[in-house]
Formats: C-alpha cells, structure tokens, sequence
C-alpha cells in the first residue's frame, strides 16, 4: 500500500535549537540534486521585493515568505509533526510513527506527501516549515508539478509498481506525478472522492473531504490486516461506514479508473 497526501498550507515550525534540515539524510536521495535546486530558487524567490506575488500568497502571509530565506539553517522536525491542519489531525501521522510496530512502519515506508519544495516524503524525514506550493512558477525552475514530474517518476514509480496507490492528494498535487496505467507490474491506482449527502443528493466537498482523507488514512495505517489489493481497501473503508462514513465504494470510470467514493453526512 502507498497512500499519496498532499502537504498542508500551513506548517509548524519546529522547537527553536533543533537541527535543521540534511537533505542527505531524507527518503528518496536520489531526488537530493531537484530539492537543492528547488530550494536554493525557493531562498532567492523569497527575498524578493515581489516575493509574495511571486509565491502566490495574500499578503498577511508576508512573514511565512521571508522566513523561507532561512530555510537551510531553520530548526527541522519530521514532516509528521511540521504540516498541521484538517487532514493530518485525522490522520495523526506523529501518533502513527510513535506507536511502533507495524503501524509505524507503514506510516514511514507507506506514506508519501508530495511536496512542491521536498518532491516527496516519509512522515518520518526531519524538514523546516516552509511556504511553497505545487501550483507555484518558481523562478529558475518553472511550473513545479512540471519540473518534479519525471524526478518523481523515477522514484514513485519503482515504489508503486505493483501495489495499491491511495490518492487522497489535490488536483494540484496529483499533476506532479500519476501511476503507470499498463504493464505487468502497474499499481493499482484508486482516488478518493469524498461526498456529502444531505436530502438524498450527494455532493463534492472540500473542508470536510480534507478530514475524511485523514480519517482514512489513519485507520489504514493502524487497522489489523495488509492492504494488497483493491479489494482489501474498500473491506478497509467499509470498516469506517457506521461511524465516520454513511458509505464507501469503488467504483471505475473511463479507461479503468478506480475511485473510492467516501460519503459522509
């Protein structure tokens, strides 16, 4: 099982006095020579009288950017315990990690969070909070989902191959990389939809979608059983229906799309 996450637009800077980060010492060193490049552009960008235009951010924002200048000496924490907000909540990565065993294990080799600065991450690699989106023209590198795409490739693909992707990642992160749809060992990818259903009509959220991605992701690294197949995911999902979910299914869309369709109340 691979669950994919989006990182959150907020972070929690880590304790003043902790380390920060080695870039030698992340997952997927092989993306070691894109995250320098991106983040020397991200340090120069941010200095920038433009910076926040540039990074795509409101103005009250303002302090987040230039903190970004210091993002190579900053204090550094596992990712689990920088991105804060709706979806990590729920999922509780750090709890994850800090329970051991098989749950920490596939918190830490089974979760990525595809990221517009770090490409991608275990909950387990120590980074700075920082302030950059996938969605970002960055000067020197261009369109990020554009410039990771076959950094990416090259690292997600080995890891997928065979085996179930859980999407729960926006559209804006989901342009970085997409599994392999042919050959013998293509993963099998499935997207989560979360839906609303209220007088009989289901509908697409947002702020709610972004806690049920989490409230499955949790249950997926701390529920008994492996998760190798399409089948095991929605038995998985189907455990949370009573109590988090009014229902789930997989359904399959045009050219054998999967997508797990959560819908809460």
């Amino acid at each position: 099982m691979l669950v994919l996450l989006p990182p959150s637009e907020g972070k929690t800077p880590a304790p003043d006095g902790a380390r920060p980060v080695d870039l030698g010492s992340l997952s997927s060193p092989v993306l070691g020579p894109q995250r320098e490049r991106v983040l020397d552009a991200l340090v120069a960008a941010s200095a920038l009288p433009e910076a926040v235009e540039v990074l795509g951010v409101s103005p009250g924002l303002e302090p987040e950017v230039r903190r970004n200048t210091g993002l190579r000496s900053a204090p550094a924490a596992p990712a689990a315990q920088v991105y804060t907000g709706v979806l990590f909540a729920a999922a509780d990565l750090a709890g994850a990690l800090d329970a051991g065993g098989e749950t920490a294990r596939r918190a830490s080799d089974g979760v990525r969070v595809v990221s517009g600065l770090w490409g991608a991450l275990s909950p387990a690699d120590r980074v700075p909070a920082y302030r950059l989106s996938m969605g970002v023209t960055l000067p020197g590198v261009g369109r990020l989902a554009t410039a990771w795409r076959p950094h990416l490739a090259e690292v997600l693909d080995a890891r997928a191959a065979g085996d179930v992707v859980v999407d729960c990642r926006s559209a804006t992160y989901a342009a970085a990389w997409t599994p392999r749809t042919s050959g013998e060992d293509a993963p099998q990818h499935v997207a989560v939809r979360v839906l609303r259903e209220q007088d009989g009509r289901r509908t697409v959220v947002s702020h709610h979608a972004k806690h049920t991605r989490g409230v499955l992701t949790g249950h997926l690294l701390r529920r008994p059983g492996v998760v190798a197949s399409v089948d095991d995911l929605a038995k998985a999902a189907d455990e949370l229906v009573g109590t988090a979910l009014l229902d789930a299914a997989v359904t399959e869309g045009g050219r054998g799309r999967l997508t797990l369709e959560l819908v809460v109340a």
